[in-house]
């Protein structure tokens, strides 16, 4: 095995095409950690990884952790194998903004897993932003902000437009969504026959478990209805009043966060943005409180498989 070291993500070749990616993950853990834990994602380039099956033993085995369902649902995937799963099964002209997986939620996977079975013709990464240093370039004023005000998602659920609240919560019983909710921190209301609004109020900034460092992990940005594209921001607006919009974040005590501070969210995540080309094979970990990842437009098959394992629940 050898490996170099770009900064995100960290860069570790096999030493033999026939290297199993799983000799990594039982005899390598200890480096593979230590190089999370700085770098925030590593990239295993060149290992045989025996398919999509290969890739889940891989996650477990590394982890020493089962396999999480994907609940709460915000985007649309297909199982490829129980708990792993497609990427985001998105249009390939859309973008998708970087995002910690999951930070919406009462709790999150630790570590994200992703395995390219088919790149892309051409575009089509899988961009990476390290968070500590999107925490570190956000102007003081805004971060104390968050931290004294914390921030919320408010989520609305319309029959026959997005994603159902069937979907999100993989039931058709509203009962049982009513049990999630009171589990998960969730404030819901029913605003019709089959219209559903979830309000969460989260942490902006938390402390990463093992390294002591202050992290940036939140959906603040990426469920704001100024990072749409502007003609799906239009359109939704023409449809929906603002309360009634899919998504939308607000601070924590539902006061209004202004668009010129969202944009600078913004402009602290793109600067950081760092991405690479996909290679058939290939099979990215991420610490989720330390890089976020996003998604580039593409063409051609891709498929990236996606799997989580640690579940977080911050005190």
């Amino acid at each position: 095995m050898t490996d170099v070291a770009p900064e995100l993500p960290y860069v570790m070749t096999a030493g033999s095409f026939d290297e199993p990616v799983t000799e990594v993950a039982e005899t390598g853990r200890s480096l593979l950690r230590e190089r999370l834990s700085r770098h925030g994602a590593v990239l295993l380039r060149g290992y045989r990884v025996s398919g999509v099956d290969g890739f889940g033993r891989f996650a477990t085995t590394f982890s020493g952790s089962p396999l999480i369902e994907y609940s709460e649902r915000s985007s649309p995937r297909t199982s490829l194998s129980g708990a792993v799963y497609t990427s985001t099964d998105y249009p390939p002209d859309q973008t998708i903004f970087l995002h910690n997986e999951n930070s919406y939620q009462s709790s999150w996977p630790r570590l994200l897993y992703f395995h390219c079975v088919q790149p892309p013709e051409t575009e089509g990464a899988t961009p990476l932003a390290d968070i500590r240093r999107i925490h570190d370039s956000i102007h003081p004023d805004v971060r104390e902000e968050f931290e004294r005000r914390g921030w919320s998602v408010v989520r609305n659920f319309h029959p026959g437009f997005g994603a159902s609240w069937e979907y999100a919560f993989g039931t058709d019983d509203e009962s049982v969504v009513a049990d999630y909710c009171r589990d998960h921190r969730l404030d819901h209301t029913w605003t019709g026959k089959g219209r559903l609004r979830t309000t969460a109020v989260r942490t902006a900034v938390h402390t990463h478990p093992d390294t002591g460092e202050r992290v940036w992990f939140n959906h603040i940005v990426f469920f704001h209805h100024t990072t749409l594209p502007e003609e799906v921001r239009e359109g939704i607006q023409a449809i929906f009043a603002v309360e009634d919009l899919p998504t939308n974040t607000y601070f924590g005590d539902g006061g209004v966060i202004p668009d010129e501070t969202v944009a600078h969210l913004r402009d602290c995540y793109d600067k950081h943005r760092v991405r690479f080309d996909w290679q058939a094979g290939d099979v990215l970990v991420v610490d989720n409180m330390l890089a976020c990842h996003g998604r580039e437009p593409f063409t051609g098959a891709r498929r990236i498989a996606v799997a989580m394992t640690n579940p977080h629940t911050p005190d």
